[in-house]
């Protein structure tokens, strides 16, 4: 397994206990925290792929070895296109993303990519035989068309989407029904966590899996508070339970690649002067208005972090 630390953010820097046993673990950092300024949030094409070149020269030559990311602030969930570009270019194989979040990551955005429109380019991937996106509780799936989604996904079966808790989605187009959902009227109703309970959803997420090859991107929102500090509304999912399923997906699969993000850092953007604003805009509209304590994120980053690292490692190896 090859460990990248890339630093976009200083949401790492500020763990120094965890970058340092990442260090003892062997990990490669790549610190470019000025094109981050520039990415954060939404990107155009060029930029992101200037990042992801420079990421690849940064990053030591290792074969089809799994590479597992840790990146910073939520932010910075677009950059997941480009790692799971890699990982398919190093394991050129049927694979299925595996999506923790709290936002489903699918609106419609031109012109570049979004924070909250990669898992598009995801389910364009040739390779890419379904993403199965779990622990979604965000006011994302009130009224989804209305914000954008591409909900054609879902009617295609390309895309599942497993809530933690969430009523039925309003919409007014018909998406039929599927393995995560049925459509009843001008409304989806979800097949939560909560609703299947969390032991038998493990088996119902294993048996989704067509796969031998996965990917996985965890974004620490999905998560309740108490686990994670994050720059976004979090979920209400538990750290012990995610460390379960992803120790469940990696003793029958083989993981090709993983990320994780999610830490709360300072917002910081670069540009002209209408995407600052824009981008300024759009964080005050979505996300919480509260700055959290240093102390209290550092501790308890940190410690996800080290759990995550652990439990992806032994799967990874």
């Amino acid at each position: 397994m090859q460990l990248l630390l890339l630093h976009l953010d200083d949401a790492l820097e500020l763990q120094p206990d965890f970058v340092r046993a990442c260090k003892l673990a062997g990990a490669c950092q790549h610190v470019d925290k000025e094109t981050g300024t520039a990415v954060r949030l939404w990107s155009n094409q060029k930029a992101l792929a200037e990042l992801g070149r420079n990421i690849v020269k940064s990053t030591p030559a290792a074969g089809k070895d799994p590479q597992l990311c840790f990146m910073g602030s939520g932010d910075f969930h677009h950059v997941t296109a480009l790692l799971l570009d890699g990982a398919l270019e190093r394991q050129s194989v049927a694979a299925t993303l595996i999506h923790f979040d709290n936002h489903p990551d699918w609106v419609t955005f031109n012109g570049g990519m979004h924070c909250g429109s990669w898992v598009n380019s995801a389910l364009a991937h040739r390779n890419i035989q379904k993403v199965i996106t779990i622990g979604v509780c965000s006011r994302d799936l009130r009224s989804p068309e209305r914000k954008g989604a591409n909900l054609h996904w879902l009617g295609d079966g390309k895309l599942e989407l497993y809530p933690y808790q969430h009523p039925p989605s309003r919409v007014l187009a018909d998406y039929g029904s599927g393995a995560s959902y049925r459509q009843e009227k001008g409304a989806l109703h979800w097949r939560s966590i909560s609703e299947i309970g969390e032991e038998n959803f493990i088996d119902r997420m294993l048996s989704r899996i067509r796969t031998e090859a996965v990917y996985v991107t965890i974004d620490k929102d999905v998560l309740a508070a108490d686990d994670a500090v994050t720059n976004w509304d979090q979920g209400r999912m538990r750290l012990p339970y995610l460390l379960a399923l992803i120790s469940e997906i990696g003793s029958r699969h083989r993981i090709i690649g993983a990320d994780v993000i999610g830490d709360y850092s300072a917002p910081n953007y670069a540009g002209d002067f209408r995407t600052r604003l824009l981008k300024k805009a759009e964080i005050f509209i979505d996300q919480p208005h509260i700055r959290p304590k240093p102390e209290t994120t550092r501790n308890i980053n940190s410690a996800a972090n080290h759990a995550l690292l652990e439990v992806l490692a032994e799967y990874m190896a």
